[in-house]
């Protein structure tokens, strides 16, 4: 995602702190690669032109020419600008009446089927009991689609096989929440390869029947410029109260979400990353801006973790590894809780300087390996995993013949392991022994030394 526009940026944000002052010259230099580097990833011209015109609107006011840090300032204005772009702060949804209803728009193939699940599973973690409505009446594998979902999320959906009206599905669908105890119903509207007036009316007669708390109109990001026009033409129609940019994970340009807010007016509210169901989340412009920036987006990573973390688990697990009782069982637990964040390069993405950090690097190749060292430890025995010790030459052609692996990969995983738990035998007596003789100070020390090591702190 942004890794084109990203990457030149950065080259300019190089240059930039390289300069000792800033002058109106060097700032129009700087500004003609920004600009340079916008249109490259696809942003509206006359966006790209006013983002340029309001930087160097601040970029050459005296504050930042007599700064001590001129070069700082400058990125900080940008930073600061690409914010407000994309809508400088998150836009929540608005759903005050029960059943409060949203209606799904777009264009065949943005995703607003896929989109209606994701949505519906963010709502249930919000509280509330969603229903999910196919009012694609045209596209017998959309209602199939969503009726999938719906089992998968263990949720309701409404599917009126044979119904050509989508107005009666919409009447049928009120009295099902009533009936059913749903708070929210998402209707998965139609789409067409192209706007037409068939569809347009469709959806007209649909809002005035549900009177919908809200319109997002689902854009494929990959759409680039294209997609500002898509947007224009629904909001006029509908009136869209927000936006979900959907395959932001395939897209390395990210036009659409630089140009979408200041041609519209209407801001994103979500965005997709992914084919997973959990794929899904509310759209930040602060954290979106400095991932754009190369500064990560560690606030995302932290929520990303707490969701997927087991707290109490945490701490048991923290308790284990001071005393220096990790078994293969919690490492396991360890590569498994890894996997339920994402993909390796997302998670470091989210990093600062991340996305240097994994250049020319085959993550893949990593992720591989953690597959391969999962399936080593589930081949082994529960006694096994608690007493790797009791692992001779005929158990250990057992597991590598169980896992696929050469004996030589789990003797490599075992030596691995082996000296994980040393070390960390050797960190919980130091712990021990400098809160000891050191009071809190020295602990606190001894803990800050063993999170060097990859150790919680105590």
């Amino acid at each position: 995602m942004f890794e084109s526009l990203s990457g030149k940026l950065q080259g300019v944000f190089k240059n930039l702190r390289g300069l000792g002052k800033i002058s109106e010259s060097n700032v129009a230099d700087s500004l003609r690669e920004v600009r340079m580097a916008l249109l490259d990833a696809d942003v509206n011209f006359k966006v790209a032109k006013q983002f340029i015109e309001d930087v160097r609107e601040k970029a050459i006011g005296q504050k930042v020419i007599q700064s001590i840090h001129p070069g700082q300032q400058v990125i900080k204005i940008i930073n600061d600008e690409l914010i407000a772009l994309l809508g400088s702060t998150n836009a929540s949804l608005i759903l005050d009446r029960k059943p409060a209803s949203i209606m799904m728009v777009g264009l065949h193939g943005a995703g607003k089927t896929t989109s209606s699940g994701k949505l519906a599973k963010w709502l249930g973690k919000q509280g509330r009991k969603p229903l999910l409505v196919a009012a694609d009446v045209y596209r017998p594998a959309a209602m199939d689609q969503l009726e999938t979902l719906g089992k998968q999320l263990d949720l309701p959906t409404l599917v009126c096989r044979g119904e050509s009206d989508v107005l009666k599905i919409a009447k049928q669908a009120q009295v099902e929440a009533t009936t059913q105890g749903c708070d929210t119903l998402i209707f998965d509207t139609a789409g067409r390869l192209q706007i037409d007036e068939v569809l347009v009316n469709e959806l007209v007669r649909l809002k005035d029947l549900v009177q919908p708390d809200e319109i997002l109109l689902v854009l494929d990001a990959a759409t680039g410029q294209e997609a500002v026009n898509v947007a224009s033409h629904f909001d006029e129609a509908l009136a869209i109260t927000g936006s979900i940019l959907t395959k932001l994970d395939g897209d390395a340009r990210g036009g659409a979400a630089l140009s979408l807010k200041s041609v519209t007016g209407k801001p994103i509210k979500f965005a997709g990353a992914g084919e997973k169901l959990e794929d899904f989340e509310p759209f930040h412009p602060e954290r979106m801006a400095t991932r754009i920036l190369g500064m990560g987006d560690v606030v995302s990573l932290v929520e990303k973790a707490a969701e997927n973390v087991d707290m109490d688990e945490a701490r048991k697990l923290e308790e284990k590894m001071k005393k220096g009782e990790f078994t293969l069982n919690d490492f396991l637990d360890q590569l498994r809780q890894m996997k339920r964040m994402g993909p390796l390069e997302s998670i470091v993405k989210m990093l600062p300087g991340g996305s240097d950090m994994i250049a020319g690097a085959d993550l893949s190749k990593q992720e591989r390996e953690f597959r391969r060292m999962e399936a080593m430890i589930c081949a082994m025995t529960p006694q096994e995993r608690l007493r790797p010790q009791i692992l001779n030459g005929r158990r250990r052609q057992r597991i590598a013949n169980g896992s696929g692996v050469r004996v030589a990969e789990l003797n490599n995983l075992l030596n691995r392991f082996g000296q994980m738990q040393k070390m960390m035998r050797k960190m919980g007596k130091m712990q021990k022994m400098m809160g000891k003789m050191g009071g809190k100070m020295a602990g606190k020390m001894a803990s800050r030394l063993g999170a060097g090591f990859g150790l919680p702190r105590g």
